[in-house]
């Protein structure tokens, strides 16, 4: 994992999440989250298996999770402000967003209501951009693949944020708390979720927070949900 820059582009078993300051964690009540209005130029594959779903040529405003629309998993504003293409590559990277869509964006939209990802799919030219790399710089980043969002949810702090996906999304491959820092208010940082597609192998159910060393004043990678020291 290499470190990179905030996402909202200005560039084991389950187990109940601990209370926060004396404050419980929002859990998550068995709800049926109703479907977008119905948009007459826009097809609704919010249910359809995605082996079924005709990737070629799927227009922006598709359903494709009961919340979530195509549009959704490459929205990007500074792509939009450099004129930058965030298309996906191919349909793996299609398909991958998508099956994450339904299995991460959704649980979370049916358990907090509506919101929007920050960033779900970032193209090579895109993270490139984002992290000033040179152009012959490949990034290994799991947004390339389609295979990681990252959430901010107003009202509710990143770290319980992080917490209530550990104990609740069915399958994960990382969840990491970044750059929270209750200095700087409950909802500084944000959450970054990422989840392997079928075929892809087997998830890692890894935890960890992007954080300040106190030693050498660095951001980097531990181990467990935490908030900067």
């Amino acid at each position: 994992m290499s470190p990179r820059r905030r996402t909202t582009e200005t560039a084991a078993p389950k187990a109940t999440p601990a209370v926060a300051k004396g404050r419980p964690i929002r859990r998550s009540q068995p709800r049926s989250s109703p479907a977008l209005p119905r948009d007459a130029g826009a097809p609704d594959y919010a249910r359809t298996p995605l082996d079924a779903i005709p990737l070629a040529g799927l227009p922006p405003r598709a359903l494709i999770a009961p919340n979530f629309r195509l549009y959704e998993l490459t929205k990007s504003d500074l792509a939009a402000r450099l004129g930058i293409d965030n298309g996906f590559a191919s349909e793996a990277e299609l398909r991958a967003a998508i099956h994450l869509a339904r299995n991460v964006l959704q649980p979370i939209r049916d358990a907090f209501g509506s919101f929007s990802p920050n960033s779900v799919y970032r193209s090579q030219r895109l993270e490139r951009a984002l992290k000033n790399k040179p152009a012959s710089w490949l990034s290994t980043s799991q947004h390339a693949k389609g295979q990681a969002c990252d959430v901010e949810i107003v009202g509710q702090p990143t770290l319980e944020l992080a917490a209530w996906a550990k104990a609740h999304l069915a399958d994960f491959d990382q969840i990491i708390c970044e750059c929270y820092d209750p200095a700087k208010g409950p909802n500084s940082g944000w959450v970054h979720i990422s989840l392997k597609p079928p075929g892809a192998g087997a998830n890692r159910k890894q935890c960890l927070s992007y954080v300040r060393d106190p030693a050498s004043g660095r951001l980097v990678y531990v181990t467990g949900l935490s908030a900067m020291g």
